[in-house]
């Protein structure tokens, strides 16, 4: 959620209403300390759970699925990792990879 002071959001207010109106929550600080949230009113409110994936699928954060998941692959269980890996170990790997 993008912050934006008093000060800000009188000189920024178009701009601020643009990211709005795209999805976008606002939240309005005086003195550092919040006031007021400026929020879109179309799509609604937040527990609207099909506006919130909306929303993210908007920002590409996710993709819908094209097809319910297979049973199969419910069913089968996850691969069991071998002795002495560490799965933090894999994630800082990755991430010096680069993936």
């Amino acid at each position: 959620m993008k912050t934006a002071t008093i000060t800000e959001t009188k000189n920024q207010l178009s701009a601020l209403l643009d990211r709005v109106r795209r999805g976008e929550t606002i939240l309005i600080l005086d003195r550092g300390r919040p006031v007021a949230r400026l929020a879109s009113i179309v799509g609604a409110a937040e527990d609207d759970a099909d506006g919130r994936l909306a929303r993210l699928e908007r920002d590409a954060a996710v993709r819908r699925a094209t097809a319910p998941v297979p049973r199969a692959l419910l069913a089968t269980r996850p691969p069991r990792p071998r002795a002495g890996t560490s799965a933090s170990r894999a994630l800082a790997a990755e991430r010096r990879e680069g993936r």
